[in-house]
């Protein structure tokens, strides 16, 4: 069984380096047995990557000792935090800092999750520190990346008629209880009669002439109501 781990160039090389440096010009990679602490059991022998000599024999590198490598680096480097603390850094930490950077490289979201090993993809989310910017910049580069699927001939820049056209059928949008809410280029399918019409968007201001459109159509109603009801009497 084969494994294929997605790394840059400069991962890459520093990984190439310490191979180098645990063969010791050897073929093959030592094989070692760890202790993983939190199981508490000793593994089969294997090839880790993250070994040193200890004396007569080859041992790998404990989890707490990496804790105190990195912070005996960041110690030495003098670097401080927000509130001037020192730095600490834990291997997970690592972890995440990978995930960032790989999501804003252009890596998918489900992809970076498969290799960390993440049951959903809200998990590996959570790893990623997106800034403002990034939403910015990421978006822009999608809307590029859409457009340069398209025909070219759909991003032209109007002419001017186009122009005048396109602010006057806003203007046109006004009627007189409201706004018109027809899209840009389509014609009135119901011969203007907004009152009527689902699309038209009242005027608050307009209540007053909307209530007094209503009482008219219900006197005029009531007016036809009582000239059948004569009618029907007359015939009878």
């Amino acid at each position: 069984m084969s494994t294929e781990l997605l790394d840059s160039p400069e991962l890459g090389e520093a990984l190439t380096a310490i191979v180098r440096r645990v063969r010791r010009g050897q073929q093959a990679m030592p094989l070692v047995s760890a202790y993983d602490s939190l199981e508490r059991l000793w593994s089969a022998l294997m090839p880790f990557l993250f070994q040193r000599r200890c004396g007569p024999e080859d041992r790998a590198i404990p989890r707490n000792y990496i804790h105190i490598c990195l912070n005996g680096a960041l110690a030495t480097s003098g670097l401080t935090g927000p509130v001037n603390e020192q730095l600490r850094y834990t291997t997970h930490d690592f972890r995440r800092i990978f995930v960032t950077d790989a999501l804003r490289s252009g890596l998918p979201p489900h992809i970076a999750a498969r290799i960390c090993g993440h049951r959903t993809v809200g998990t590996t989310l959570g790893y990623a520190a997106i800034h403002p910017e990034d939403v910015i910049n990421h978006h822009r580069s999608f809307i590029a990346r859409r457009r340069s699927l398209r025909p070219s001939e759909e991003y032209r820049e109007p002419t001017a008629q186009e122009r005048q056209d396109f602010l006057a059928h806003f203007e046109l949008r006004k009627v007189a209880l409201g706004v018109c809410a027809r899209d840009f280029g389509t014609p009135c399918v119901h011969e203007h009669a907004c009152i009527r019409c689902p699309v038209l968007r009242p005027d608050p201001e307009q209540m007053p002439r909307l209530e007094e459109i209503h009482a008219n159509l219900l006197d005029r109603l009531q007016e036809a109501n009582e000239q059948r009801n004569e009618g029907a009497k007359q015939q009878s």
